[in-house]
Order: C-alpha cells, then structure tokens, then sequence
C-alpha cells in the first residue's frame, strides 16, 4: 500500500490497505532520545498475533458500545492533504482509507476486538460472515445481511456488489488495489482488464464462471487458482461497494454514495470537507462501526507542525480537535510523550510501512553485486531515523517485513544497521576497491521535503566516506513516486516505503519485488527481476496454511536483502498522535496505521 509519506508512504493507511507509504509525510525531525526496545517488541508481538476470520455470530451488530462513550457535538478534523479520491475504487493511500471507515462498506472488515485497537478479526460487513470456501479458496461464497441501504435509501443487493467489481476493470479506475482483479483474471500485472476492457459501462459483464450473483442476496466468485486471502482483500477501502444507481464513473471520486455512518455534506478540494450523520445507516446491520459524532468539520493544508501547535493549545473548538493522520512533527515529539498531562491525549504504535532505499537494477553500473553490497554497508540510517523524529518516530530496520506482518523476524540484520546504523565505510570501501570501482559516480534521488533535505545530505555524506562520488537529485514530493516508479529515470539510488495491505507479506514480496510486474508506475522501484524470487512468489502464494506462508515470504526477504541487494532496509515506521481533551474514543488501530474514527466521541 502507498502511504503518502508511506502504502507507498505517503499519507499513510488503511487497512493495511493503503499501498501507499507516507512519502512525503512524515514531518519527523528531532531527538534520538528514548530505548523503546521492550515496547516495541511487545508491539511487534502483539501485532503479529493471527487475526481469525470470523462467523455470522461475530458479523452481527450492533458494533460493542466504546466506554463513556457519548452522542452528540462536532468534531474538528484537521489534515495534510486534501482528498484526491473518494471514490472506493481509486482508494489505496492510508488517509483516504481512513476517512473511507466512515463513508464506505464492503462486504467484509476488520472489527477491533479490544479497546485500545491492538486486536482484530476480519467479518462480514455487508455480509453474514467473512466468507465460506469449501475447496480451500478457490470459491468464496457471500449472502448479504438485510436492512443494508446507501445514503439515498435504495437497498444493497448483489447487482450492486457485482457492478462494483466490474467496474474495477474500467480505464478511469487506475488508483486503488489491483488484487482482486488480477486473480479473476488469472493473470499478473496490469494484464487483468482484458477480462473487461470497458468495465460494465458497454453492456458486457463478468461471466458466472468469474463472478455468480443468482440472486439479490448471493454473490461467489470463482477463481482459477486459491486464494486464502479474499476476506483480507475485500476488508480494504479499494473494495467497498458502489451504487450501481448512483454511479457517476469520474465524478463518483468527488461525490460518492455513501453506506456507512456518515455522508458528505460539503467538499471543496483543498479546503475543507464536511461529514454528517447518515440516517440510512442501520446500526443493527454494522458490527464495525459507530456514529456518535453528530457532524466532523475537516479542514485541508494543515501541516504536521500546525496541526500539532493547535491541538497541544487544546482551545475553543479545538477542544473536540484530532487528526486522522498527522502525526506529531519531529520538533514536539519530545515534548509531547515526556509531558504527563499529555498521555491521556495520545497513542502511538507501529504502522505497516517498511523503508528501502532502493539500488537500480536495470543501471549497467550497478549490476556488480559487490558494489551494491558497498552501498549497503556504506549507507547511514541513523540521519533518516533522525530526520523523522527519532527512534520515538522510527525503530532502524533490518528486513523488508514490518513487525504489523506475520513472518517479521527481529534478529535478521545482514549489514549489520541495527548495531551499526551510522554505516560501515571502511567495508564498504573494501568492496568498493575489490570492483575497482572507488570515486563511482551515484545519483542520489531525494524528496524535496524538510526531511528529504536533511536526510538525504547526511546519508550522501556517509557514502561519501566509502568512495563513492555521490551526486543529489532533488525530486519534488507531490510528482515524487511518479518520477520513481518511471522505468528509464535517471537515479542510482532513491529511497520508497511501502505498507502491507493486509498482515500478510503476500502484500509485500510480489507487488514490489516481483519481476514480471516490472512497468511504468508500478512499485517494483528497484527494478528487480530475480528467476529464484518470481519462482518462490509463485510457490508460496498457493501455500493455504498461514504459518508456513508466513515462513515463505521470509525467505524471500531475506534472500533479497542478504543475496540480490536490491534494496537496503532502512526503518520501520511509527506514528504518535495527540487529540483535544474533549475528545473521546482515542485508539490508535493497528490494521488503520492511525487513529481509529470509527470510535470517536465528543467528551
């Protein structure tokens, strides 16, 4: 998942359906101070804990009452970036999947089964129950739950469901998860919409051997090969369901018919947006999610640094204030967890994204693995640790498989960066002689963000330190994964950080290390194409048992970082978040990568 800042990373979640990673987001600068190692393994262990999938028992609501929790009052929601999409399909960044917990309903997602957000199970949302399969996933059959209705009163049926995985296939879809129709279509890569060139809007429709709706309750996909995973797939944002009456195709990205909790009343892009009560919603329908909050103002542009200064000031009707997903900047982190007053105010924990810095396979120069070894070595974390707010904001990363994500293995550091994270040079320019390679000229590509700045200036100086010639590139951060993900861009070495979608790392290993999704704009950055890596892709993903998936995707891990080279792991991700002392509900969620919205409440 993008996070911007991150699933890629860029803003950062959903349920671990954010592809995206928070790039240009986290505003994280300050202190180094702070040995959470206890805690954060804690964390990791508590994260990694198997999430079941549940029946029709645990698929009823009404969703468990939040403590204390009250009705009424409005809530302040002060965010970074303004909504390109809110159209479910076009949804994989994790702010978006955010906002999407309120908006949008699919056939299954993640309930919270503890208070603080650290425990989940998938169930059916929409649906009775997260799914059956009788031949170990290569059916799924769905009914759906009666008294669902979007916004406008119309029933949900399965015409609907069906409409809105056809219409996943149109060309104007091109920003959310491509799971879903890739295994209807048996196919990898973008190669999936000639199953439906057109979508539904040219009077084709997906044959009952892909996809079956005999009638208004049932819907059972079909797919050529198991996939164990579908209840993850549908919990995500990407796969909620679209009025097949209100559809408007582009237009639906700004205006979208709601089913959950709440409604959009007002968008202006850029600016702000208002969420209210939406009165077609059936509690009795929703074991997810509440609606305690009569009416949520959000209001766009509002930097880490801002929104942090406003909420700390706790005033007037910042009071009732938070963020879906700002965090608190580098500058008063510190400050902030070191303040007693302030913990009842706060949450925090690890989010899905992993950093990389990333070495370009397809440079002729870089195809000597003892150079790409050099930089391995070479490269310093600590300055991108610290140009983010520390080990209070990151924890220095060994592999490529975060401690959210079953198979993450805390002892495994090939080069050494947990114990070293300043860089090893002299190895490094051991290796680097060894190639005759010393004064190599590296370009250095970098998000042209505060952060960016900072981190890539020090990282270049430490391998500077080994012989490399190293050269900055600035990239501008809102074209930044664009440039990227470009197949001839000019960059040797550029760093990316990318979420699990779900915690599994078949969310991980192929969408970003898979040779044969190599293309313009997908997210294999480093351009690796590896016959061992495609090979073992394919062997475990038909494996159906979790546990010895979850063994499978670490291997690969590890080959690549250990053997390939193609990346450097460089953090984990953390977020610490602060709210006003009105606000109630305050859990940071695991599987969101943030504040969970579905529980707040105004004191």
């Amino acid at each position: 998942m993008m996070s911007r800042g991150g699933r890629h990373a860029y803003a950062a979640i959903s349920v671990l359906a954010a592809g995206a990673l928070v790039l240009t987001g986290c505003s994280k600068g300050g202190s180094d101070s702070g040995n959470n190692d206890k805690k954060d393994k804690e964390n990791a262990q508590r994260q990694q804990a198997s999430i079941k999938f549940g029946d029709a028992k645990d698929s009823t609501g009404p969703a468990a009452a939040v403590p204390g929790a009250k009705t009424g009052g409005t809530m302040e929601v002060l965010q970074r970036d303004s909504y390109a999409h809110l159209d479910p399909a076009q949804i994989y960044v994790s702010d978006e999947g955010s906002v999407a917990t309120l908006l949008h309903r699919g056939l299954t997602g993640y309930k919270a089964t503890s208070n603080d957000g650290s425990k989940h199970e998938v169930v059916g949302d929409l649906a009775t129950d997260s799914g059956t399969t009788t031949d170990g996933g290569k059916t799924w059959k769905y009914t759906l739950k009666d008294g669902i209705k979007f916004q406008d009163g119309t029933a949900i049926t399965s015409k609907d469901v069906r409409h809105s995985v056809e219409r996943l296939f149109a060309p104007f879809i091109n920003q959310g998860p491509p799971y879903l129709q890739q295994w209807l279509a048996d196919t990898p890569g973008a190669d999936y919409r000639k199953l439906l060139k057109d979508g539904p809007y040219k009077g084709k429709h997906l044959p009952d051997s892909v996809l079956e709706t005999p009638d208004a309750k049932t819907v059972v996909f079909h797919f050529k090969t198991a996939h164990p995973d579908l209840p993850y797939a549908l919990a995500m944002a990407g796969y909620a369901v679209v009025s097949q009456k209100g559809d408007t195709k582009e237009k639906y990205d700004r205006a979208p018919v709601a089913a959950g909790p709440y409604k959009i009343q007002s968008f202006k892009s850029g600016k702000s947006m208002v969420l209210v009560k939406n009165t077609s919603w059936d509690p009795k329908t929703d074991p997810i999610r509440h609606q305690y909050v009569d009416r949520f103002n959000f209001t766009f542009n509002q930097q880490y640094e801002t929104s942090t200064k406003t909420l700390l000031a706790d005033s007037g009707a910042d009071q009732a204030g938070v963020s879906f997903n700002n965090q608190v900047d580098a500058g008063n982190l510190s400050k902030v967890l070191s303040d007693p007053k302030m913990k009842s105010r706060t949450v925090g924990g690890f989010q899905p994204y992993v950093g990389q810095m990333n070495i370009n396979m397809s440079h002729p120069a870089l195809k000597d693995k003892k150079i790409r070894e050099a930089i391995a070595y070479a490269l310093p974390i600590t300055p991108f640790v610290r140009a983010y707010g520390g080990t209070d904001a990151m924890q220095v990363a060994g592999g490529l498989i975060s401690p959210t994500v079953s198979g993450y293995d805390a002892s495994f550091d090939p080069f050494g960066k947990i114990k070293k994270p300043a860089g090893d040079p002299v190895k490094a320019k051991a290796l680097l002689k060894e190639a005759g390679k010393v004064g190599m000229k590296l370009t250095f590509g970098y998000i042209n963000t505060p952060e960016g700045q900072q981190y890539s200036t020090a990282m270049a100086a430490g391998l500077k330190k080994a012989g490399f010639n190293v050269q900055r590139q600035e990239i501008p951060a809102e074209t930044y994964y664009d440039q990227v993900s470009k197949l001839d861009n000019n960059y040797d070495i550029f760093h990316t950080a990318w979420g699990a979608d779900w915690p599994s790392a078949s969310t991980v290993i192929p969408p970003v290390f898979d040779g044969r999704a190599i293309a313009d704009g997908a997210q294999n950055y480093s351009q690796v194409n590896d016959p061992h890596v495609n090979s073992e892709i394919d062997r475990v993903n038909k494996i159906t048992d979790p546990v010895k998936s979850a063994a499978g995707w670490e291997k690969i891990d590890q080959y690549l970082v250990k053997e390939v080279v193609n990346v450097v792991p460089t953090a984990y991700y953390k977020q610490i978040q602060i709210a006003g002392s009105k606000v109630g509900g305050l859990a940071y969620d695991d599987v969101i990568g943030g504040i969970d919205p579905r529980r707040l409440f105004v004191k």
